[in-house]
């Protein structure tokens, strides 16, 4: 591998780029300005002597990095969460964000993020877009409730959107012909936006045999509370490569599931969980850890999607439904909230597909 001849800092926005270089031989920084698109920047970049660039992780994703990359230009994206700032700065603009990037790309100070294939990729937006579906149909199911809430009208069961709760919907009827109108749009939203939830959990379920996806979500599916489509979106948001965490509690830190802390002198302050990183990801885990909560066991459908594993893959999740509940309970027993205990084990179930994932 050559060595690196030229630093350069790389502010990327939707309509401009700056970009920042230092030469190591000579010190001189030299600057640039270029419009939208990426072919100009990688030109540019290809001209300097041996460069490695770097920009920070946002909206525009990653065709710049790959584009670099496939003209053999070195080049990464950073975390801009673990971007050292000087705290005393008060002038921020882009010519000095790419200087700085430049500056802690020398200093070694730049947190690298990894980069998924492509593939990776295109199946990560399907799944992301079935999440934003989800919660568009929460917000339209709200919408509906609302309105029958304003005219003095509640659902006198506990478990709603079921087919007895569309029967006693389609009951609903109202004096006014323009609240009855509003009614039935809400009402059409709601359907719409459930069918269009349902094709895509239908695209997603063929994807998920992909050979490139299948052995991996076969595993994580082996486990209690993650079926096809849960274990297919926790692959995706870590990128389809859980071997990039090196031990557990890595996967921890990056999920956010890590308890805060705030320490000077003396005193220390335990807080919350951090919350960075994949906040899909997390949500998925702590919607499964929920079925840690009873005693250990292996149904029929639980069974079925263990069919063909191999054993010590069963052996973890076997291990990691004795040891949630026993973790759930004893957190419990001491007085924690439910809450609380839940996203404990959600921390400790992402071990164990851990351990499953990268097993050989």
């Amino acid at each position: 591998m050559e060595a690196t001849l030229t630093w350069v800092g790389l502010d990327v926005h939707a309509r401009s780029t700056h970009a920042a270089a230092i030469d190591l031989m000579t010190g001189e920084l030299k600057r640039m300005r270029f419009g939208p698109g990426n072919e100009q920047v990688v030109d540019w970049l290809a001209q300097l002597p041996q460069p490695r660039a770097a920009y920070e992780a946002g909206p525009t994703g990653f065709a710049l990095f790959r584009a670099a990359r496939a003209r053999g230009i070195a080049i990464d994206v950073v975390a801009p969460s673990k971007t050292a700032r000087p705290s005393g700065e008060r002038v921020k603009t882009d010519r000095k964000d790419a200087e700085l990037l430049a500056r802690l790309g020398l200093a070694g100070q730049l947190a690298v993020v990894a980069v998924p294939e492509e593939f990776i990729e295109s199946v990560r937006h399907l799944s992301r877009s079935r999440e934003q579906l989800r919660q568009d149909l929460m917000r339209a199911r709200h919408r509906v409730s609302k309105l029958l809430l304003q005219h003095g009208r509640v659902y006198p069961e506990p478990t709603t959107w079921n087919q007895r709760h569309r029967i006693w919907l389609s009951r609903q009827h109202f004096e006014h012909e323009p609240t009855e109108i509003a009614f039935c749009d809400l009402l059409a939203a709601v359907d719409g936006t459930v069918a269009r939830k349902a094709a895509l959990d239908e695209r997603l379920l063929r994807l998920a045999q992909d050979e490139r996806l299948w052995p991996t979500v076969q595993r994580l599916r082996s486990f209690r509370g993650i079926d096809t489509i849960t274990a297919l979106c926790l692959h995706l948001e870590l990128g389809g490569d859980w071997q990039r965490f090196s031990s557990p509690r890595k996967l921890f830190s990056w999920l956010g599931l890590t308890p805060t802390l705030a320490q000077s002198g003396e005193s220390s302050t335990q807080g919350g969980i951090a919350k960075t990183g994949s906040s899909y990801g997390r949500r998925l885990l702590v919607e499964s850890a929920l079925h840690y909560a009873r005693k250990p066991a292996i149904g029929v459908t639980l069974s079925n999607r263990q069919a063909g594993q191999p054993a010590h893959v069963l052996q973890i999740s076997w291990r990691a439904q004795q040891r949630l509940y026993r973790l759930h309970h004893r957190l419990r027993a001491r007085g924690k909230p439910f809450n609380v205990a839940t996203v404990a084990v959600a921390r400790e179930l992402s071990g164990f597909l851990w351990a499953a994932a990268c097993a050989p």
